[in-house]
Protein backbone atom coordinates (compact mmCIF):
# COMPACT_ATOMS: atom_id res chain seq x y z
CA UNK A 1 0.00 0.00 0.00
CA UNK A 2 1.58 2.98 -0.86
CA UNK A 3 1.84 6.28 1.80
CA UNK A 4 -1.04 8.63 1.44
CA UNK A 5 -0.79 12.11 1.07
CA UNK A 6 -2.01 13.48 3.98
CA UNK A 7 -2.97 16.61 2.34
CA UNK A 8 -4.84 14.84 -0.76
CA UNK A 9 -6.51 13.37 2.17
CA UNK A 10 -8.24 16.13 3.57
CA UNK A 11 -8.71 17.49 0.34
CA UNK A 12 -10.64 14.62 -0.92
CA UNK A 13 -13.03 14.45 2.33
CA UNK A 14 -13.06 18.42 2.05
CA UNK A 15 -14.72 17.22 -2.06
CA UNK A 16 -16.71 14.01 -1.19
CA UNK A 17 -17.74 14.36 2.33
CA UNK A 18 -16.19 10.61 2.43
CA UNK A 19 -14.93 9.11 5.74
CA UNK A 20 -11.18 8.69 6.39
CA UNK A 21 -10.87 5.00 5.91
CA UNK A 22 -12.83 4.76 2.80
CA UNK A 23 -10.67 7.85 1.34
CA UNK A 24 -7.73 5.98 1.93
CA UNK A 25 -8.39 3.05 0.53
CA UNK A 26 -9.86 5.08 -2.97
CA UNK A 27 -6.26 7.01 -2.42
CA UNK A 28 -4.33 4.10 -1.92
CA UNK A 29 -5.88 2.53 -5.46
CA UNK A 30 -5.67 5.45 -6.63
CA UNK A 31 -2.13 5.48 -6.33
CA UNK A 32 -2.44 8.95 -5.07
CA UNK A 33 -4.35 10.62 -7.86
CA UNK A 34 -7.23 12.72 -6.80
CA UNK A 35 -9.31 12.56 -9.81
CA UNK A 36 -9.18 8.63 -9.71
CA UNK A 37 -9.81 8.58 -6.27
CA UNK A 38 -13.44 10.96 -6.65
CA UNK A 39 -14.09 8.62 -9.77
CA UNK A 40 -13.75 5.55 -7.51
CA UNK A 41 -15.05 7.45 -4.52
CA UNK A 42 -18.71 7.77 -7.35
CA UNK A 43 -18.72 4.19 -8.50
CA UNK A 44 -18.64 2.89 -4.84
CA UNK A 45 -21.05 5.10 -4.23
CA UNK A 46 -23.66 4.14 -7.09
CA UNK A 47 -22.87 0.17 -5.83
CA UNK A 48 -24.06 1.30 -2.08
CA UNK A 49 -26.97 3.19 -3.22
CA UNK A 50 -28.19 0.13 -5.58
CA UNK A 51 -27.92 -2.19 -2.47
CA UNK A 52 -29.59 0.25 -0.35
CA UNK A 53 -32.64 0.97 -2.90
CA UNK A 54 -34.86 -1.60 -1.03
CA UNK A 55 -34.66 -0.30 2.64
CA UNK A 56 -37.46 1.66 3.77
CA UNK A 57 -37.71 5.05 4.14
CA UNK A 58 -40.34 6.46 6.22
CA UNK A 59 -38.52 9.56 7.74
CA UNK A 60 -37.27 12.38 6.21
CA UNK A 61 -37.66 16.43 5.16
CA UNK A 62 -39.76 18.30 3.08
CA UNK A 63 -36.83 21.41 1.70
CA UNK A 64 -37.87 24.52 0.47
CA UNK A 65 -36.32 27.26 -1.49
CA UNK A 66 -37.91 30.60 -1.38
CA UNK A 67 -35.76 32.93 -3.74
CA UNK A 68 -34.73 36.32 -3.11
CA UNK A 69 -37.64 38.40 -4.48
CA UNK A 70 -40.09 36.34 -3.32
CA UNK A 71 -41.71 35.17 -6.76
CA UNK A 72 -40.43 31.54 -6.56
CA UNK A 73 -40.61 29.27 -4.04
CA UNK A 74 -39.82 25.35 -3.98
CA UNK A 75 -40.95 22.33 -1.68
CA UNK A 76 -39.60 18.93 -1.98
CA UNK A 77 -40.22 15.93 -0.31
CA UNK A 78 -36.63 13.78 0.63
CA UNK A 79 -36.93 10.44 2.75
CA UNK A 80 -34.19 8.67 4.37
CA UNK A 81 -34.64 5.37 6.80
CA UNK A 82 -33.86 7.38 9.93
CA UNK A 83 -34.87 10.35 12.26
CA UNK A 84 -31.52 10.83 13.25
CA UNK A 85 -30.41 11.34 9.31
CA UNK A 86 -33.64 13.31 8.69
CA UNK A 87 -32.39 15.52 11.63
CA UNK A 88 -28.71 16.52 10.73
CA UNK A 89 -27.64 19.45 9.24
CA UNK A 90 -26.00 17.78 6.48
CA UNK A 91 -29.27 16.14 5.19
CA UNK A 92 -31.40 19.59 5.40
CA UNK A 93 -28.82 20.71 3.42
CA UNK A 94 -29.10 18.76 0.92
CA UNK A 95 -33.17 18.82 0.82
CA UNK A 96 -32.53 22.39 0.36
CA UNK A 97 -29.76 22.27 -2.59
CA UNK A 98 -32.66 19.84 -4.35
CA UNK A 99 -34.91 22.90 -3.50
CA UNK A 100 -33.43 24.81 -5.27
CA UNK A 101 -32.79 22.70 -8.30
CA UNK A 102 -35.99 22.67 -8.98
CA UNK A 103 -37.01 26.38 -8.67
CA UNK A 104 -33.00 26.79 -10.99
CA UNK A 105 -34.49 24.17 -13.42
CA UNK A 106 -38.01 23.84 -13.25
CA UNK A 107 -37.87 20.10 -14.25
CA UNK A 108 -41.35 18.13 -14.70
CA UNK A 109 -40.36 14.73 -13.82
CA UNK A 110 -38.02 12.67 -11.53
CA UNK A 111 -36.29 10.59 -14.41
CA UNK A 112 -36.87 9.09 -17.40
CA UNK A 113 -39.17 6.15 -16.44
CA UNK A 114 -42.03 8.95 -15.09
CA UNK A 115 -42.53 11.06 -18.17
CA UNK A 116 -45.28 9.46 -20.18
CA UNK A 117 -45.08 6.98 -23.36
CA UNK A 118 -46.71 9.78 -25.19
CA UNK A 119 -44.80 12.25 -24.78
CA UNK A 120 -41.70 10.18 -25.17
CA UNK A 121 -43.43 9.07 -28.69
CA UNK A 122 -43.87 13.04 -29.41
CA UNK A 123 -40.39 13.82 -28.74
CA UNK A 124 -39.37 10.74 -30.89
CA UNK A 125 -41.40 11.82 -33.74
CA UNK A 126 -40.25 15.45 -33.62
CA UNK A 127 -36.43 13.91 -33.84
CA UNK A 128 -37.74 12.01 -37.01
CA UNK A 129 -39.06 14.87 -38.71
CA UNK A 130 -35.53 17.41 -37.79
CA UNK A 131 -33.63 18.35 -40.69
CA UNK A 132 -30.53 16.98 -39.09
CA UNK A 133 -32.06 13.39 -40.04
CA UNK A 134 -33.03 13.64 -43.40
CA UNK A 135 -31.28 11.36 -46.14
CA UNK A 136 -29.16 9.95 -42.83
CA UNK A 137 -28.57 5.97 -42.65
CA UNK A 138 -31.48 4.27 -40.24
CA UNK A 139 -28.40 3.77 -37.67
CA UNK A 140 -27.18 7.51 -37.79
CA UNK A 141 -30.89 8.36 -37.25
CA UNK A 142 -31.40 6.02 -34.27
CA UNK A 143 -28.16 7.47 -32.43
CA UNK A 144 -29.50 10.92 -33.48
CA UNK A 145 -32.68 10.70 -32.11
CA UNK A 146 -31.43 8.85 -29.05
CA UNK A 147 -29.30 11.98 -28.41
CA UNK A 148 -32.18 14.12 -28.61
CA UNK A 149 -34.22 12.11 -26.56
CA UNK A 150 -31.01 12.35 -23.91
CA UNK A 151 -31.20 15.37 -24.21
CA UNK A 152 -34.70 15.98 -23.72
CA UNK A 153 -34.14 14.05 -20.65
CA UNK A 154 -31.44 16.14 -19.15
CA UNK A 155 -33.63 19.46 -19.26
CA UNK A 156 -36.76 17.67 -17.97
CA UNK A 157 -35.94 15.32 -15.59
CA UNK A 158 -34.59 16.08 -12.26
CA UNK A 159 -32.22 13.24 -11.74
CA UNK A 160 -30.40 13.81 -15.17
CA UNK A 161 -30.58 17.54 -14.53
CA UNK A 162 -26.80 19.04 -14.19
CA UNK A 163 -26.37 20.03 -10.37
CA UNK A 164 -26.89 24.05 -10.26
CA UNK A 165 -24.15 24.46 -7.71
CA UNK A 166 -21.45 22.10 -9.74
CA UNK A 167 -21.85 21.05 -13.34
CA UNK A 168 -19.83 18.21 -13.15
CA UNK A 169 -22.71 16.29 -11.51
CA UNK A 170 -26.27 15.16 -12.15
CA UNK A 171 -28.65 14.94 -9.39
CA UNK A 172 -28.53 11.50 -9.37
CA UNK A 173 -25.13 11.40 -8.97
CA UNK A 174 -25.59 13.70 -6.18
CA UNK A 175 -28.20 11.54 -4.39
CA UNK A 176 -25.95 8.35 -5.30
CA UNK A 177 -23.33 10.05 -2.91
CA UNK A 178 -25.20 11.48 -0.73
CA UNK A 179 -26.79 7.58 -0.21
CA UNK A 180 -22.76 6.87 0.60
CA UNK A 181 -22.06 9.79 2.85
CA UNK A 182 -25.67 8.94 5.09
CA UNK A 183 -24.90 5.52 4.90
CA UNK A 184 -28.87 5.04 4.42
CA UNK A 185 -31.49 4.48 1.35
CA UNK A 186 -32.42 8.25 0.30
CA UNK A 187 -35.26 8.80 -1.87
CA UNK A 188 -36.85 11.96 -3.27
CA UNK A 189 -40.62 12.29 -3.67
CA UNK A 190 -42.52 14.76 -5.21
CA UNK A 191 -41.84 18.39 -5.64
CA UNK A 192 -43.26 21.69 -6.61
CA UNK A 193 -42.53 24.88 -8.08
CA UNK A 194 -44.66 27.97 -6.88
CA UNK A 195 -43.58 30.98 -9.58
CA UNK A 196 -45.45 34.62 -9.95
Amino acid sequence: MPDIDLALLKKLREQTGAGVLESKEVLAEADNDLEKAIDLLRKKGQAKALKKQSRATREGVIGNYLHPNKKVATLIEVSCETDFVARTEDFQNFAHDLAMQVAASSPQYLGPEDVPKEEINREKEVALESPDVRGKPEKVVEKIVQGKLEKFFQENCLLKQKFVKDDDKTIEQLLNEAVSKFGENIQIGNFVKFQL
